[in-house]
């Protein structure tokens, strides 16, 4: 089953194969489009182009990581998105476990730096109070799916980052320091484009939106422990927002 679309624009400065690549990608993201792709005669009789052109189109879909084309099978849609869980009480990991995928962080940095106003603001502090500032990646199956930035108020979180590196866990380190209950304050959910670098940390073109979330965390005396910031591939996450 596919949705409606409104029909080419071919007097558009946006090319016909990028129409029609916005056009599945929106079928794909809807739900629309499930498991295999109808074959290239059936999609360029849909859209009256030629085959060259939906061969385009579906090439570009490949490349963003919404589908794998397995050439003697087809074109599938792929199914391995990850839900990720946007509860008062849950995690990414949390929602890895969920969907039964191996999933960790893994460390790349830590240091102690001057909060900048935003932070302090979000986590209570005064301007210029230290936090400790730990970068990682989130990976699922052996693959990239977000590279995170988060800030934890120092000193009550010092030695965080030793701990974190070898649970491959935020909650589970946090609990080292008393911290066996949480909740999240706030979530803001955006959609980016990449620079180069992020783009080719996550495995991913510069042309593909990012999901760029940004969360506050408090214990349970409601006080800020952590303000995060992830960028999730938006071909391999997709936010559901489950309140608890």
């Amino acid at each position: 089953m596919t949705a409606q679309h409104p029909p080419l624009d071919r007097r558009t400065g946006i090319t016909i194969w990028r129409q029609i690549e916005q056009a599945l990608r929106a079928d794909i993201l809807s739900g629309h489009l499930q498991h295999r792709l109808p074959n290239e005669t059936a999609l360029a009789e849909r859209f009256s182009v030629n085959r060259h052109t939906v061969r385009q189109a579906v090439k570009a879909l490949a490349d963003h990581g919404l589908v794998d084309i397995r050439h003697g099978s087809g074109t599938f849609v792929r199914d391995d998105m990850i839900d990720y869980q946007v509860g008062r009480r849950s995690r990414l990991a949390h929602s890895v476990a969920h969907a039964q995928r191996l999933g960790t962080s893994r460390v790349l940095s830590w240091q102690a730096e001057p909060a900048t106003p935003e932070i302090a603001r979000l986590l209570d502090l005064c301007a210029d109070d230290q936090v400790l500032c730990i970068e990682s990646l989130d990976i699922v199956d052996s693959k990239i799916i977000g590279v995170c930035s988060q800030y934890f108020p120092l000193p009550r979180f010092a030695g965080l980052g030793e701990l974190y590196a070898q649970t491959g866990v935020t909650h589970l380190a946090l609990a080292q320091f008393g911290v066996l209950q949480f909740q999240r304050r706030m979530s803001r959910v955006t959609a980016r484009l990449p620079d180069k670098q992020l783009a080719g940390q996550l495995g991913q073109p510069v042309s593909l939106p990012i999901l760029h979330v940004a969360t506050v965390y408090v214990d349970g005396d409601g006080l800020a422990i952590e303000y995060g910031i992830s960028r999730f591939c938006s071909a391999a996450v997709q936010v559901v927002i489950a309140p608890d």
